[in-house]
């Protein structure tokens, strides 16, 4: 042991001698363990972004939302496919069509029609704002993991009676009740009053998620159950389609400025949106189809719905990211293979440097091993002192990386572990050659090298 602590004093003291030459050989190591700390804590970010996105979206889900075309808009030229179109109503997305969807699909978990009303006046005491009124069943919150802080949420009773209660999201109570319990309280949505029961837990939620998913900020809306929209406020199921055409055609007929007013489009759906969430991922593509070629025959024929499936596409994006860190990895890494045979050369540049004093050690004593030794603890502290550099510079780096660019950066500790250990092992390894050569000398004629 003593042998060992008095070869690393040597070592040590070697480096502290040549300080510039052992700085230069490590920066290989450096810049190698920083930008594979960077890298990985890119990656990590990413990783992690895709997971959140994934829960607020939900697990295993399909989403289906409404499609609302506007009359004045032109076909491909097609005028047969045109008039035919024309010829053909859809009733839209319905409750019908969940019943059926749940009914008929096999593997289907949960299932979750939506009914959105934008912008709707929410009020209370003198307070006001614009708002997101949402008619959902109790298993909405279900298919996108999300939990009531406090109350409770939808009964059976509420759901069959369309009776006037609501959940609301953390924002709506920090501006409404931020001084009060809002359990029991009454808020108004538009033309009614509300009883709250619930309020649900905070999601912090990106907007990124919200541009790039669709995603609502679920924090800034109020929920009621699916049936109380319907009833109370407006069920577009009752309405058809071709009333509502007549109705406009006849407007427009009655105002001499007819021909300048541009037709809007007409939403004869009765549900805005429909989630539905399968047993397995495996699943989820084979029941997008069957899905689909049962709401066309339901809807005539009428693509007037759209299907995605956003675990499915962000399970792709995030095994793309995958490839292009594990390129950036791998470019990383060649870095560290580099500075180590830079570490190889310079140690072996300095065993021809130092041959005389390796010829006075032997004469005194020292032994192959003691030879080996020293020179295998120099590259190993070169190594082990440029991994820690490397490693905060790459702590640095990551933090620039999401100041700068507002990309998401994780430095996790085994990174750091994997890259320090890394950067001693090539020390190590790439110590061994000029080590092995500096103990092969002959005494005597070191002594006599100039």
């Amino acid at each position: 042991m003593k042998s060992i602590f008095f070869n690393l004093n040597i070592a040590f003291e070697a480096i502290l001698a040549n300080k510039l030459r052992a700085t230069l050989t490590a920066l290989g190591i450096i810049f190698g363990v920083s930008a594979v700390i960077t890298m990985l804590a890119v990656g990590n970010g990413a990783q992690e972004e895709i997971l959140e996105q994934i829960k607020l979206v939900g697990v295993n889900n399909i989403v289906i939302s409404s499609i609302v075309e506007n009359k004045d808009e032109k076909g491909d030229g097609d005028s047969k496919n045109n008039k035919n179109k024309k010829n053909k109503t859809s009733t839209g997305l319905t409750l019908a069509d969940a019943e059926s969807i749940q009914k008929h699909i096999p593997n289907v978990s949960l299932i979750s029609p939506e009914v959105v009303m934008e912008n709707t006046n929410i009020s209370r005491e003198g307070k006001q704002t614009k708002g997101r009124l949402v008619g959902v069943l109790p298993t909405y919150f279900q298919t996108i993991d999300y939990q009531l802080a406090e109350g409770q949420s939808f009964s059976e009773t509420h759901l069959k009676t369309g009776a006037s209660v609501c959940i609301i999201g953390r924002n709506i109570q920090a501006k409404f009740f931020s001084q009060e319990n809002p359990i029991g309280k009454q808020i108004k949505c538009g033309k009614h009053w509300l009883t709250i029961i619930g309020v649900l837990e905070s999601k912090k939620i990106s907007a990124n998620s919200i541009s790039n998913l669709g995603i609502r900020d679920y924090n800034l809306e109020i929920y009621a159950p699916i049936q109380t929209l319907l009833v109370r406020y407006l069920n577009r199921g009752q309405v058809t389609k071709s009333i509502l055409q007549k109705s406009q055609s006849n407007n427009n007929n009655d105002d001499p400025n007819a021909q300048k007013v541009e037709k809007k489009a007409v939403n004869y759906h009765q549900i805005d949106r429909l989630v539905i969430q399968v047993k397995e991922t495996d699943f989820l593509a084979p029941s997008a189809d069957i899905i689909q070629r049962m709401l066309l025959r339901r809807h005539q024929k009428l693509q007037d719905f759209d299907i995605k499936i956003p675990e499915l596409l962000l399970k792709q994006q995030q095994r793309t990211k995958d490839i292009f860190n594990l390129v950036l990895g791998a470019i990383a890494a060649i870095s560290l293979i580099v500075g180590g045979i830079g570490i190889m050369n310079i140690m072996l540049a300095s065993v021809l440097e130092r041959i005389k004093e390796i010829g006075l050690r032997m004469s005194l004593g020292a032994k192959k091993s003691d030879i080996v030794l020293q020179f295998m603890f120099e590259a190993v502290l070169i190594s082990m002192v440029g991994g820690i550099l490397g490693v905060i510079l790459g702590v640095v780096g990551a933090n620039l990386i999401t100041t700068f660019s507002g990309i998401p950066t994780i430095v996790k500790l085994d990174s750091v572990f994997i890259s320090f250990g890394v950067s001693a092992s090539i020390g190590l390894i790439f110590g061994i050659l000029p080590a092995r050569k500096a103990s092969m000398q002959d005494p005597i004629t070191s002594l006599r090298y100039e």
